[in-house]
């Protein structure tokens, strides 16, 4: 009985030593986000298991056993109608409010789900319930896409999916028959959703036949660029749960098919030094100390090497495509996007790029809000239904929802 009681005791204390991590006590539920950062890291434990074995790429088994765990099927209620179907090769679910006789046309959602270009699906119970919450409360139609992921394939294919789904639904004909005002179509997405969003949009801003076809675009928590990974809120949230910076840069090296062994570099900036000339002219396009208020640069200071590792951006170029990078677009681009949302959280690794995006875009004459959760951390809105409930995602949900039905 004594043994057993040790034994137990044992377990405990190394639960908890496995749960616990410091958090600031300004975060939304520590506890809680403590509790759903360990069951992450032991499904990405066990997906690097079966990698290391050979049974299967770490990403597609991460990705199995969140899909397994969250798939959720196209079920209709009496006030959204959901469907899975195809538009131009690309699947997507859409949701569909209720009818109503006084607005015979609905406005229109284009949602492009996140998990860093690899993980995730529209049809997982969080982001069905974000996009049943939506078009019930806004009386939308709202397209989810399912986009390509990888390892199954890479940048540029998860943008040319996007593009894709959105051309197709944006004939008269298919606006048609889902009662689409053509008037009132956005786009948006969170974290690498948000990112496809915002290339999406600047797609759109240089073709002459799509140019001011989206009325708004709203990026959640969005993932803008890979020139710099020592930003504040980098540097601030580096160990942070649920996306620490060594995961976000391993993210990109994924999205490129590149080098592991690049990482550490890229962590330290060794990719775009003062001796990477295809860098240097881009870096007054995401200089966070002219493009960040004082409140959030603090006493932070800029990682700038003098050389660096320019192997990095032979093999890796993609890192300075605005298509993967949108915040370090031209200004002539910039100018041409719709009314902006972006919402951000001080407990989040790309709190600055969005803060920076909307700084930018506001200097190109774009309306922009910047909502910012001080008690956020990245990926919160989509948790917002129980065991993952947390206040600041039903806050979060609701602020965008409402900014959504107001601005639509």
């Amino acid at each position: 009985m004594r043994s057993s009681c040790v034994l137990l005791t044992a377990l405990v204390a190394l639960a908890a030593y496995y749960i616990y991590i410091p958090l600031p006590s300004s975060v939304s539920d520590p506890w809680k986000l403590m509790l759903l950062d360990a069951t992450f890291r032991s499904a990405q434990q066990v997906s690097n298991l079966i990698h290391y074995l050979g049974l299967s790429h770490h990403l597609l088994a991460l990705n199995f056993i969140i899909v397994s765990f969250g798939k959720k099927s196209a079920w209709s209620s009496p006030q959204v109608k959901v469907t899975d179907t195809d538009f131009d090769g690309v699947e997507v679910r859409v949701f569909e409010g209720s009818p109503k006789p006084e607005e015979p046309l609905k406005r229109s959602i284009v949602y492009i789900h996140g998990g860093g270009w690899a993980l995730a699906s529209a049809k997982i119970r969080y982001y069905d319930e974000l996009c049943t919450a939506m078009a019930e409360e806004l009386n939308a139609v709202i397209v989810s896409i399912e986009y390509r992921l990888v390892p199954k394939v890479y940048f540029p294919a998860q943008i040319h999916d996007v593009v894709r789904a959105t051309k197709y639904f944006l004939q008269p004909e298919v606006l048609h028959k889902y009662s689409v005002d053509p008037g009132r179509i956005g786009i948006s997405g969170d974290s690498a959703g948000g990112n496809l969003a915002a290339a999406l949009g600047q797609q759109f801003t240089q073709d002459a036949n799509l140019k001011n076809k989206l009325k708004v675009q709203a990026l959640i928590y969005p993932v803008l660029q890979a020139l710099d990974f020592n930003t504040p809120s980098y540097q601030q949230n580096v160990n942070t749960p649920i996306l620490p910076r060594y995961v976000m840069v391993k993210y990109w090296v994924d999205y490129f098919k590149g080098n592991y062994d690049f990482v550490q570099a890229m962590i330290v900036n060794n990719h775009t030094s003062m001796d990477v000339e295809e860098a240097v002219a881009l870096r007054a396009r995401l200089n966070w100390t002219s493009l960040l208020p004082a409140s959030i640069t603090k006493d932070y200071k800029p990682v700038v090497q003098t050389t660096g590792n320019a192997r990095i951006l032979r093999e890796i170029p993609q890192l300075l495509d605005a298509r993967s990078a949108p915040l370090i677009a031209d200004q002539e681009v910039l100018r041409h996007l719709p009314k902006t949302y972006i919402l951000t959280c001080e407990h989040d690794v790309l709190r600055d790029d969005g803060i920076m995006y909307a700084k930018r875009l506001e200097s190109a004459g774009v309306e922009v809000t910047l909502d910012h959760f001080e008690d956020g951390f990245h990926g919160c809105m989509i948790f917002t239904s129980w065991p993952t409930n947390f206040s600041v995602g039903i806050r979060t949900r609701n602020s965008y929802i409402k900014w959504l039905d107001q601005n639509l």
